[in-house]
């Protein structure tokens, strides 16, 4: 059995978490920007499908990317030199929410739901949530948002509407972290299309580990601009 947390409750701790399904470890509370902060800061998500209560994950192994491990595929990088695109970070983050929130794969629809895009909006509008945009001819084509503390950036979602979109934008994102000494970028749960790009599976002991370090350097908080932005 997992906790029912009220407004109140802190979390459990994080070694109480399931083994099935994979690191749940509690529901219920709310996604207020304080508890959301609190939940990130220790390496707890929220992720839940509509019309179920708020579910409370901590998966161990945690799947993460450090950023000078990032691997850039031939035909992507060809891509990124050909810039036929502009990026832009921050100036389009309830629509990038809202892309994520696209059915894809021949599914009606994903986790992100109105109550999602509401809570990590007001997340974007406090400077802690972000997102990195792939605009191709003046339209929002592929991007990805997340959340930054201190040094540690937690990847939520991506998406395309064309190809290598959001790859475009992830590659954007890692190589700018990296300038600004990020040290860790946490992918969740393991995925192909994560790994194909350099992330890769650790214990949730060493994510914890180096998650306490990260967090307490300085915030960074939005709105972000990049070093070599670039906009249409």
């Amino acid at each position: 059995m997992i906790p029912w947390l009220t407004t109140q409750d802190p979390f459990p701790p994080l070694a109480s978490a399931l083994c099935e399904p994979n690191g749940l470890l509690a529901a219920g509370a709310d996604l207020s920007p304080q508890r959301l902060v609190a939940a990130y800061r220790r390496g707890i998500f929220p992720w839940f499908n509509p019309g179920e209560p708020i579910l409370w994950w901590s998966p161990d192994p945690r799947m993460v990317l450090f950023p000078a491990e990032l691997k850039v595929s031939r035909s992507l990088q060809k891509t990124l030199r050909r810039h036929a695109y502009g990026i832009r970070v921050d100036q389009a983050f309830r629509e990038v929410m809202q892309g994520c929130a696209e059915p894809r794969d021949g599914h009606k629809g994903t986790w992100i739901s109105p109550q999602m895009i509401a809570a990590y909006s007001e997340l974007h509008r406090q400077g802690y949530a972000h997102s990195v945009e792939t605009w191709i001819d003046g339209k929002l084509l592929g991007g990805l948002y997340g959340i930054a503390l201190g040094r540690m950036f937690y990847g939520e979602s991506m998406f395309s509407r064309e190809r290598d979109a959001s790859k475009i934008a992830f590659v954007h994102l890692v190589r700018q972290l990296a300038r600004w000494g990020f040290g860790m970028i946490d992918c969740q749960m393991k995925t192909a299309h994560l790994a194909s790009l350099g992330a890769r599976e650790i214990a949730r002991t060493e994510f914890g580990a180096t998650l306490a370090e990260l967090v307490n350097f300085p915030a960074m908080t939005g709105p972000w601009q990049f070093d070599h932005d670039l906009a249409e």
